[in-house]
């Protein structure tokens, strides 16, 4: 079982050197970046060349950016133009959206990396044609602006109607963006149609994931057995997949636990010990 972590459980604070080396000195071999301006602001140059610098000269590896969902430091908290919604039906709105995104995606040319993750609407958006219709616009502008830097996009199943599974594979039919691949999130398929569900219904499209738990009722990101997920049925369904792919924690930190890192390795370790009390 590959392991990696998103920057998530530390969007709060700056990504400095010195916390990517608290990353790579507890073990753990990638990476992605959590594209918040008020922890990576990938429209700073002079954050950008640090964190470059840093990587250069160490053995983590950046597998992967999410890309922003707010432009500003609040997580939204600044008004309704923060939000980045790549489905958004007016076009100026969701012009500014995709040049947001485009931003976080030049980061590839100095400090590359392999995926962005990228959400289809917001949170409890409902479904209507024309916003699939304006995810595709979307789409079709970025798909060429990340594979000229070497990056390949992610759609996530994220908590609305626009990104169930069943719509997701709806979307890519109807717009024949046969390159777009999944980013699977166990957390919120948990909130949705249940973890092996979901990830059946997507399983040859997965190819890195956002591994949290909850306890059905919010996208908390809690660590893996704080929740109700059945992490035992979610590892089985994982095994069944035509590909391998990295378990990527995705965490919050709520201040519970005076050395998050140390948790979220004792939680990849039960994880490890699940999947290997499977094998025959």
């Amino acid at each position: 079982m590959q392991r990696a972590l998103s920057t998530h459980l530390f969007a709060n604070q700056r990504l400095t050197r010195d916390l990517l080396q608290q990353i790579e000195d507890a073990g753990m071999p990638a990476i992605e970046i959590f594209c918040a301006r008020q922890h990576f602001d990938y429209t700073e140059p002079t954050q950008v060349r640090e964190v470059a610098a840093w990587f250069a000269d160490h053995a983590l590896e950046l597998r992967s950016i999410h890309t922003p969902i707010y432009r500003d430091t609040e997580w939204g908290r600044s008004g309704a133009r923060a939000v980045v919604n790549l489905a958004e039906t007016e076009a100026v709105r969701r012009q500014e959206a995709v040049d947001e995104v485009k931003r976080a995606l030049e980061v590839a040319e100095r400090l590359p990396f392999r995926y962005a993750v990228v959400h289809l609407g917001v949170p409890q958006e409902e479904f209507a044609q024309k916003k699939f219709d304006a995810a595709y616009a979307s789409l079709e502008t970025l798909l060429p602006f990340a594979r000229a830097r070497g990056v390949e996009l992610l759609v996530e199943n994220i908590p609305n109607q626009l990104s169930t599974p069943q719509r997701l594979r709806e979307f890519l039919a109807y717009t024949r963006l046969a390159e777009l691949r999944v980013c699977f999130d166990t957390g919120h398929a948990h909130l949705m149609g249940g973890v092996v569900a979901d990830f059946e219904a997507l399983r040859e499209l997965v190819v890195s994931t956002h591994v949290h738990d909850n306890r059905g009722q919010q996208d908390d990101h809690l660590f893996p057995f704080q929740g109700t997920i059945d992490w035992e049925a979610a590892l089985r369904a994982f095994a069944s997949a035509p590909q391998e792919f990295l378990l990527q924690f995705e965490l919050r930190d709520y201040g519970e636990f005076s050395r998050p890192l140390e948790k979220a390795l004792e939680s990849f370790r039960r994880l490890e010990e699940l999947a290997l009390a499977r094998q025959p």
